[in-house]
């Protein structure tokens, strides 16, 4: 590398903040955005606080499913709020610069809470599977110790496959500081750095694939054996039954990686970032507000909780 090209790369290192371009520059636009967001943030939170506090109120709702819908309604809580409260900020102000250190705090939290919610998703899947398939054993095999072994293990694998690329991430020299995004994520991040990023994108395919690809492997296998299962079963009404333990999990499984792949499986590269930007918002705005309804709308158990706290109120 010669000199010249060296001064450039000092030059840039100057650079300690980025500018968020959102979804657009048009102040009505720019309204409407921030109402929508503003109540489905409300909302969201709302929902699944409910979700939260009917679980650990309701001695009938003490089982392993809903300590895993407990934990997934407070990822759910976590990853908008890692979000959407920066970006309402942004339309709010009209400041769009956010530091470098800020922006990386953002993507720390945004892909922890979403690999997280990735590994939940395989335990929930799991969880149906034994209850399902091994009903006799359910309550020996998910007892409280394992469950809380599983939540834990979620954390620390999200952990582990994201630091390495995260930490190397953090020694970038960035030529570029914007960020053609509503909140701060991996790829417009890397374009910005003048620095070699081959090495740092390996590791985040790798982990993608870990992520994405292997727990949905998982999900995929869980529910071939919970298919066949359900089809030995004798009568209509316990396969109604059976399947509709599934059908919020599918449901919430579908929107998740529906929403993932067609991210990461890019159009073309202008028409590709607006699209991204508006899909994004279903894993960090949509996902968040409709997972209460989808997990209550067809469980009569979490309807019954809701149904006698308001009664006592």
């Amino acid at each position: 590398m010669n000199s010249s090209v060296k001064s450039m790369m000092r030059n840039h290192s100057a650079i300690t903040a980025f500018t968020m371009l959102g979804f657009t520059n048009d102040p009505q636009l720019q309204i409407l955005i921030f109402i929508y967001l503003s109540i489905t943030y409300m909302l969201s939170v709302l929902g699944n606080l409910i979700i939260i506090s009917l679980i650990l109120v309701d001695s009938h709702l003490k089982t392993a499913m809903y300590f895993f819908l407990q934990n997934f309604s407070l990822l759910e809580i976590l990853m908008t709020t890692a979000c959407v409260p920066r970006y309402l900020h942004i339309l709010s102000t009209g400041d769009r610069a956010i530091t470098i250190k800020a922006c990386f705090s953002q993507l720390f939290f945004v892909v922890l809470f979403a690999a997280t919610e990735f590994f939940l998703l395989v335990v929930m899947s799991y969880d149906r599977y034994v209850a399902i398939c091994k009903p006799l054993y359910y309550m020996i095999i998910m007892h409280d110790r394992v469950c809380r072994i599983l939540i834990l293990s979620c954390w620390v694998f999200a952990l582990l496959i994201i630091l390495p690329p995260l930490g190397l991430s953090l020694c970038l020299e960035f030529c570029d500081s914007i960020i053609d995004h509503f909140y701060c994520d991996a790829s417009p991040i890397l374009r910005n750095s003048c620095s070699d990023t081959w090495f740092i994108e390996q590791l985040v395919i790798v982990g993608a694939v870990l992520i994405l690809i292997m727990n949905l492997v998982c999900i995929v296998l869980s529910y071939i054996l919970i298919i066949k299962t359900i089809l030995r079963l004798p009568s209509a009404q316990q396969k109604n039954k059976a399947f509709c333990t599934c059908f919020s999990h599918i449901i919430v499984v579908s929107m998740t990686y529906g929403s993932c792949m067609f991210i990461y499986i890019k159009p073309l590269a202008k028409e590709g970032v607006a699209i991204n930007k508006i899909v994004s918002l279903l894993p960090t705005s949509v996902a968040p507000l409709l997972n209460p309804f989808i997990y209550t709308l067809r469980n009569k158990q979490v309807k019954q909780s809701f149904n006698d706290i308001l009664k006592r109120l």
